[in-house]
């Protein structure tokens, strides 16, 4: 397991690699500040921030680098403000522990935030897959009525005619059907 720590206190960051020991493969890597070019090279399983209390400019840095480079984010804050923890959540934070960094609970919280992240970032394909599946979906109906008003044909002959034409082109269905009204736009002077 590869483990970014990003602490300014050496001695905080000491005690989560304490609480690793006999994790293995391990290797542990601190940092002052979250850098993600640095996050990057190393390519941590996890990254572990450790703070007196989160920042707004470490929570902003956590959010970019989750959206460029999605990894699972355990924050361990001796203090927090109302309002921080959901803040950090919505930055990519999988885990958010108030005063409760100790060596024993250290390698639970990480196994628990990896699970999570997994989790959610299934959920996170799951629900891009689907929405992409409609809005396929819609253009295939559309396509639909624009054969069933132009050629005077039914719905299922229809979808026959669009269902052929992917097959032919080796294309999906949904990328026919958006070409169809693309073109159908541009014959009857639509801008694009």
């Amino acid at each position: 397991m590869r483990v970014l720590v990003i602490d300014p206190d050496p001695a905080r960051a000491a005690l989560v690699a304490e609480g690793l020991s006999g994790v293995e493969p391990l290797e542990v890597r601190h940092a002052a500040i979250f850098d993600e070019t640095e996050a990057a090279l190393f390519e941590p399983d996890v990254v572990v921030v450790a703070a007196d209390s989160p920042d707004r400019d470490t929570l902003e840095s956590l959010r970019e680098a989750s959206m460029a480079n999605p990894r699972p984010v355990v924050m361990f804050v001796d203090r927090s403000e109302p309002g921080l923890a959901e803040e950090a959540v919505r930055a990519g934070v999988a885990a958010y522990v108030v005063d409760g960094l100790a060596a024993n609970r250290v390698r639970a919280v990480l196994e628990v935030a990896m699970s999570r992240f997994q989790l959610m970032n299934q959920l996170r394909q799951d629900l891009a897959k689907a929405k992409a599946d409609l809005a396929s979906r819609k253009t295939v109906e559309r396509a639909k009525a624009l054969l069933m008003t132009e050629r005077g044909l039914g719905e299922d002959q229809a979808y026959r005619l669009l269902r052929k034409l992917s097959m032919d082109t080796g294309r999906p269905l949904g990328a026919v059907s958006a070409d169809l009204l693309a073109f159908a736009g541009v014959l009857k002077g639509e801008p694009s």
